[in-house]
């Protein structure tokens, strides 16, 4: 849910006078490829006499009528919540809670055709948790409960996800922050998409910092002119046309310090429902594309699925003798409640649309529009290393929260005259991103089957044949070289 919805709620639930109380919510799921999320959506208070508060409390059938009455008129399902007073952590039901929610199953699924959910909150330390109730006999109970705002605030199910124990390898990244943030962080799924030079870095330090699940997302292939970017790329990478999702996990397996690293790649673009579907699976993503389709993906998987992105670039200026002008380079995080990067600037209508179109690939296009076909924008590794600075930065405040502060507004810092700005970016009145908040899978669509760009479809495809054939040839060498010594 949103910060903005867990507050309401919690202001509702957390009781002066320490008694329990009820409040009923509305969500839809958003639905990866492993991984189902209930998005909580708006709350439906209750009216005078739909509650009874009596040291504990309990619904009215009339006020769950009501709540699921409107619920199905917006697609939606519902949730029954209640607080446990002074309690904190993960909360399991007791005997009166869960007869409560079984029998209001079924009234929930006749009227919404979705299931029932239920929640709890613990008041003291603001911690949740919640269940799904398939059949009226047993729930099942949610890995975690996410709450997305300017901080990252999540309730771990210790019997789904065991905290980790921090390693000897983590020593100096635990006394920055303390064990009980680590443990939290370390249980994060964070998924890299795009492992150039930018993300290449962010996902070997996110190794580093004790991850336990990593994902890295990209079709393109390593070549040449990448080598100047890409630290931790070979001259061999090049030569093989390794995928850069293979490089991305040497380099990430090599980094990691937790005991149990898990590692997956996903060969596909974001810009696919494929893409799409495996992104969901993760409570962060970092944006380390430069094409404006990914990014506008990404920005919708943000609010309609309450999953934070990071985001940043960088953008270098030269003299018409070859020298450079200057450089700037931006981070964000697209949160619930801060600007979407259309609104602050880093994604453009226009550019969205010769993208989505096919345009960007386009060789008449290119030839008509004057652009230097292979050159790309002007990039060097000492300078790419301050942007994944800044992503990681923003990923510490959103996860770890120094001084109780989360996430800043966006960051430009103009290199040449060396100053560091806090834009002014503001939400539009009428963001079709924003206003899609807690959509889930109802999101606007921006997806399709056929939307990897040309040149990276074949360098992939390419790049995976001539690995084959090598194999191929070398297996064959070798059983020819293994004939001839038994002949001989």
């Amino acid at each position: 849910m949103t910060q903005e919805l867990s507050n309401e709620l919690e202001a509702h639930l957390a009781r002066a006078d320490g008694q329990e109380d009820v409040v009923i919510a509305t969500y839809v799921w958003s639905t990866g490829n492993t991984r189902r999320t209930a998005i909580l959506g708006r709350a439906v208070m209750p009216a005078p006499g739909e509650r009874k508060v009596h040291g504990n409390a309990s619904f009215t059938g009339g006020y769950v009528v009501r709540a699921a009455t409107e619920a199905r008129e917006r697609s939606e399902g519902i949730v029954l919540l209640h607080s446990h007073p002074d309690a904190t952590g993960w909360q399991g039901l007791s005997g009166p809670d869960h007869n409560t929610e079984s029998e209001y199953e079924r009234v929930a699924r006749s009227i919404t055709g979705l299931p029932l959910v239920g929640m709890t909150l613990g008041t003291r330390g603001s911690s949740w948790s919640g269940r799904v109730w398939e059949t009226s006999a047993e729930p099942t109970h949610a890995e975690s409960v996410r709450v997305s705002g300017s901080t990252l605030r999540v309730t771990w199910n210790e019997d789904r996800r065991r905290a980790p124990r921090a390693t000897e390898y983590q020593r100096r990244t635990v006394a920055a922050w303390g064990e009980s943030i680590q443990r939290d962080i370390a249980r994060l799924k964070v998924l890299v998409v795009g492992v150039g030079s930018v993300g290449l870095d962010i996902a070997a330090r996110i190794a580093a910092t004790g991850v336990e699940h990593l994902g890295v997302m990209d079709v393109d292939v390593v070549e040449e002119l990448n080598l100047d970017r890409m630290i931790g790329a070979t001259r061999e990478d090049a030569r093989e046309r390794r995928l850069k999702t293979e490089v991305a996990a040497r380099v990430a397996r090599t980094a990691a310090t937790a005991t149990d690293f898990e590692l997956q790649t996903h060969d596909v673009s974001i810009t696919t429902p494929e893409g799409l579907a495996a992104a969901l699976d993760y409570d962060v993503i970092f944006s380390c594309v430069d094409r404006p389709w990914p990014r506008a993906v990404l920005n919708s998987v943000a609010y309609a699925d309450l999953i934070p992105v990071i985001d940043g670039g960088i953008a270098i200026d030269t003299l018409p003798d070859g020298r450079m002008r200057g450089a700037t380079w931006k981070t964000h995080a697209i949160v619930p409640g801060r600007p979407c990067m259309q609104c602050n600037g880093q994604l453009r209508v226009n550019e969205l649309t010769l993208d989505r179109a096919g345009l960007l690939d386009s060789p008449k296009y290119i030839r008509q529009s004057g652009i230097q076909p292979g050159t790309g924008a002007p990039n060097v590794a000492a300078l790419a290393a301050s942007v994944s600075a800044g992503m990681l930065a923003t990923f510490v405040s959103l996860v770890a929260a120094p001084a109780g502060i989360g996430v800043p507004a966006p960051l430009r810092y103009a290199l040449a005259v060396h100053q560091l700005e806090h834009l002014p970016a503001t939400s539009g009145m009428f963001c079709t991103y924003e206003k899609g908040t807690a959509l889930g899978d109802k999101r606007l669509s921006l997806v399709s089957n056929s939307c990897s760009p040309t040149s990276q479809r074949t360098d992939s495809r390419r790049g995976r044949l001539r690995r084959c054939a090598r194999r191929l040839l070398a297996a064959f060498t070798g059983r020819l070289a293994r004939l001839a010594e038994r002949t001989g």
